[in-house]
């Protein structure tokens, strides 16, 4: 993804979770996706699709069971 698409996934992120230790970075060597960090904890990885003539992206995130035991 462009610097400038990444930063407007930023804002939308931010704003959206009401979170400014939201952060989006680039992936190495893939330019169709970003991982979403919060402070240095990676969250999820946002995808871009712009296979149809709609541009639209979605986030992936996955929950582990060991993540759930401190509840």
């Amino acid at each position: 993804m462009k610097a400038e698409e990444i930063q407007k996934l930023q804002a939308f992120f931010r704003k959206t979770f009401g979170n400014q230790d939201i952060e989006i970075r680039a992936r190495p060597r893939k330019d169709d996706s970003a991982e979403l960090y919060i402070r240095d904890e990676f969250l999820g990885v946002i995808f871009r699709d712009d296979e149809d003539e709609d541009l639209s992206w979605s986030f992936q995130m996955a929950v582990l069971e060991v993540d759930l035991e401190d509840l």
